[in-house]
């Protein structure tokens, strides 16, 4: 599911599930909590990169783990996502600065995982997309994030309308950082990595704290147990449940006008 290794204070976190596009499932995302769990607390990791490998970064949830939430009672769905609320949190709270490294597609669950981290260098020929409304769902568990790092007003657009928008739109609207060609990716993702490696580990993490406790509201339990109880309600409601079933047999949803 995915690797970890550490080299000269840099920890690093490949997604290694190229061939389902790096989705979701609930073994990936304990995974990713136990890795962001460890590095962070080991004294000789300074950052953490999060990477990919195959043409996607994330494509969101994996299809046999939609088959199951197709299911799902809302209790059950309650569960489910709050292990990826979980996870999403220690992410964004890890004592260590955090790095995602894009080298492509970033879709739904996958812009999360972007949002969670610190700083996010992309690939010139990487897109995005907030995909759940073409499902009869909505961004519930990442929305914390991904409207932190975008900002309210394009969250209202990608929210919305589901667009797939490009990497130099995500600099625009300020979700990613940097965007490099992919032979250069390494190198910025290096450069960056590097000169938190440089700076005072303690002052690196107390300014991370800073930006979160001065810039923004508390991702507090009320906030993730909101989260959680959204996407819950609307994966159990009838919409919810015909956008997965329809997406899952390749048939156009319900709701769309005959033509």
């Amino acid at each position: 599911m995915l690797t970890t290794q550490v080299q000269n204070h840099i920890g690093t976190v490949t997604l290694t599930r190229g061939d389902v596009r790096n989705a979701f499932n609930d073994e990936l995302i304990a995974e990713l909590t136990q890795a962001f769990t460890e590095l962070g607390a080991r004294a000789d990791v300074r950052c953490i990169v999060l990477a990919a490998e195959g043409k996607s970064f994330c494509a969101g949830a994996d299809l046999n783990w939609m088959r199951r939430m197709a299911d799902y009672t809302r209790d059950e769905n309650l569960a489910d996502a709050g292990k990826l609320a979980e996870m999403l949190r220690v992410l964004y709270t890890c004592p260590k600065p955090t790095i995602a490294r894009v080298q492509g597609d970033a879709y739904a669950g996958g812009t999360g995982l972007v949002a969670a981290c610190d700083i996010a260098v992309s690939s010139d020929t990487a897109g995005y997309c907030l995909s759940e409304v073409k499902l009869g769902l909505i961004p519930a568990t990442i929305s914390p994030y991904v409207i932190r790092a975008m900002g309210p007003r394009a969250a209202h657009r990608y929210f919305l309308t589901a667009e797939r928008f490009d990497a130099a739109e995500a600099l625009r609207i300020g979700f990613v950082h940097a965007v490099v060609p992919a032979e250069a990716l390494d190198a910025k993702v290096g450069e960056l990595a590097q000169a938190l490696v440089n700076a005072g580990p303690e002052a690196v993490k107390a300014c991370k704290k800073l930006v979160q406790d001065v810039a923004e509201q508390a991702i507090d339990a009320a906030l993730v147990a909101a989260t959680v109880a959204g996407i819950a309600d609307i994966r159990a409601s009838a919409e919810g449940r015909e956008g997965v079933q329809s997406f899952l047999n390749k048939r156009a949803p319900a709701w769309l006008p005959v033509r």
